[in-house]
């Protein structure tokens, strides 16, 4: 297991915490302890308050919008509501223990320290479904993430394997942001502007793309269409694959990966308009359509969306030399003012090979951030936002539900399978196939010993 990690309670006049946990934090805002803001008071609440209303609960994506027919948490048992932490985590490493390798635990770099502490992996969303191939004797996969992540896990897994997400209502609102109704609509509207065609080289009108971050059926629509999936870390690698293949790109859900990647392929800006859905042509005009390159869906993640060029300036101005790393699915001004961008490994790996000393203010999600914070005492490490927000569907998966979901598991009971229909699984594949073939993916980060 994780070792336990050192809780660094260092208040500054600006919020900028470097505390190990972020639930801890809130906690202690909460009760006065500290001076602080949090982007939600009801994030102090008990998790399962939030169950039975409709939304993505409290945090970054507070304000999306949650599609009819979403999946819904039920009322888990008052025993795990009721345990105290300790009680808990007593629990939960019992259920463990007993387990032994009949079951694999995955923890996203978003997860609450809370619960990240008992995964024996630790990762993005594609390097947490491969590595649970690395435990061949496992029954059951319990994925500690976001609905779109346990369904890959699944898509992935042997037929025999039980994928288990502890909490239902842990979607992704940018994944949300494209649905199959809405991509298929666009796709139809786009054929009638382009034609079906392909030109005197060979390449088809356009080409989908889907980032990781979506449902299994857009997966499989990409997988239907000549398409693939991409991640954070090789979209510029599929990118390349895409347009030798087709004369433009369909890009969902996230448009600002989209968009930084393209630009820093070359692609000018004038040439990626944005597909708003309902809309004819998106909203667009068919002279703006037809010199588009790469199409951009509507969509984008809440969290990276909170960060700003002026929290850019303000870092840079109260940390003298610091070094500015940001994720891609932020906004391309901020990319542009910051030092660096890449995915969650990036970030990782670039403070781990980092010298001694070295001051980072980070544009992601705040657990990973203050995560980093409290294994690198070596580095002053910041979070570009200075209000401690989480993303609000990471925050559900709460040590209560786990415990829940392996005791469950003790009795032979599988509670909160995710299943993909072998239908929407076999396209699917084929799509992440095609992106497998292009390089072989980065190994697993962060095993528990």
């Amino acid at each position: 297991m994780f070792p336990q990690r050192r809780s660094r309670v260092t208040p500054q006049a600006d919020r900028e915490w470097t505390l190990a946990s972020v639930d801890r934090t809130i906690q202690l805002i909460r009760i006065g302890e500290q001076q602080g803001s949090s982007c939600s008071s009801a994030l102090a609440d008990d998790p399962w308050e939030n169950d039975v209303q409709p939304g993505y609960g409290p945090g970054a994506s507070q304000r999306d919008h949650l599609p009819t027919g979403s999946p819904v948490q039920g009322v888990i048992p008052r025993e795990y509501r009721q345990a105290s932490a300790a009680e808990l985590d007593l629990r939960i490493r019992a259920a463990r223990h007993s387990l032994g390798e009949k079951v694999v635990l995955l923890g996203h770099f978003y997860q609450r320290d809370e619960t990240i502490q008992y995964a024996d992996f630790v990762g993005d969303s594609f390097q947490l479904a491969q590595a649970a191939k690395t435990r061949p004797k496992a029954e059951a996969i319990v994925f500690c993430g976001v609905h779109f992540m346990a369904e890959t896990a699944d898509m992935l897994s042997r037929d025999d394997q039980a994928v288990i997400l502890p909490n239902l209502a842990a979607g992704c609102s940018m994944a949300d942001m494209a649905d199959l109704d809405s991509v298929q609509d666009c796709w139809d509207e786009l054929a009638a502007l382009y034609g079906t065609e392909p030109d005197a080289d060979g390449r088809v009108p356009v080409i989908p793309v889907t980032y990781m971050n979506s449902s299994a059926a857009l997966k499989a629509f990409c997988g239907e269409h000549g398409g693939i999936v991409c991640t954070s870390s090789n979209a510029t690698r599929v990118l390349d694959w895409a347009f030798a293949r087709g004369q433009r790109v369909l890009f969902f859900p996230d448009q600002h990966l989209g968009r930084n990647t393209a630009f820093a392929m070359g692609i000018p800006l004038e040439q990626m308009p944005v597909w708003q859905p309902e809309q004819h042509l998106g909203g667009n005009s068919e002279a703006l359509m037809g010199d588009a390159r790469v199409i951009l869906w509507h969509g984008f993640c809440s969290v990276h969306k909170r960060f700003t060029v002026e929290q850019i300036k303000h870092a840079r101005h109260r940390h003298p030399g610091v070094r500015v790393i940001v994720h891609p699915e932020c906004p391309i001004e901020v990319v542009q003012a910051a030092d660096e961008y890449g995915s969650t490994d990036y970030i990782k790996k670039a403070i781990e090979a980092a010298a001694p000393g070295g001051v980072f203010a980070i544009g992601t999600e705040i657990n990973m951030v203050q995560r980093l914070a409290s294994e690198h005492p070596e580095h002053t490490i910041v979070c570009l936002d200075s209000i401690i927000c989480p993303c609000s569907t990471m925050y559900r998966i709460h040590p209560s539900y786990l415990a829940w979901v392996l005791e469950a598991l003790e009795r032979g009971e599988i509670v909160n399978r995710i299943t993909v229909p072998e239908s929407v699984a076999v396209p699917a594949r084929i799509a992440l196939e095609r992106m497998l073939s292009l390089s072989p993916v980065a190994a697993p980060t962060g095993q528990a010993q």
